[in-house]
């Protein structure tokens, strides 16, 4: 129901005359940040002439410690680039490796939607067009991030970064809607 709302909106931004719309979802691991920008991106594609792309943040994380380093790639690498109407070219992160691997570029031509915990902040926020941050509640949230991670090991680590990251950055305040 709100992916079909958030394409709407996305494909009316497009139609007004905006090239690259920015979608931006955070919220708390486990929320649901994934599963809407896939429903939005598929609800797009079925009203619209493209697929809008789909930038995960946990692409861009360097690691379990790697939320506000994250954050600050995607400033860097992705959205400076784009609002200086140049290309983005970032590396993904290997969660396996522990490295920096494939290479990715977007130059716009298409909705962007950007997901992931530390998506909505006090930079990230200036590019969007529309922000949208997801609450549910934390044992919902845990249940989902046991059958993403298989452990809950890294669970109380995240949780204190998002906790710091939240607090300065107050994400939830500036998004547009909360779900």
């Amino acid at each position: 129901m709100h992916g079909t709302q958030l394409a709407k909106e996305l494909l009316d931004l497009v139609e007004e005359g905006t090239p690259m719309p920015i979608l931006l979802i955070d919220g708390r691991a486990g929320s649901g940040k994934s599963t809407l920008a896939e429903e939005v991106q598929n609800e797009y594609f079925k009203i619209g002439e493209s697929v809008p792309r789909i930038i995960r943040m946990d692409d861009l994380y360097p690691g379990w410690q790697g939320l506000a380093a994250g954050v600050e790639y995607l400033q860097r690498e992705v959205l400076n680039p784009l609002r200086r109407r140049e290309v983005a070219h970032y590396q993904l992160f290997d969660w396996v490796t522990g490295e920096r691997g494939e290479w990715r570029e977007f130059g716009g031509g298409t909705p962007l939607i950007i997901e992931g915990c530390g998506a909505i902040n006090s930079n990230s926020i200036e590019h969007a067009n529309l922000s949208v941050w997801l609450e549910t509640d934390e044992d919902t949230r845990h249940d989902r991030w046991l059958k993403r991670e298989g452990s809950d090991e890294h669970w109380a680590e995240w949780a204190a970064q998002e906790l710091d990251f939240y607090a300065r950055e107050h994400s939830r305040e500036l998004a547009a809607r909360v779900i």
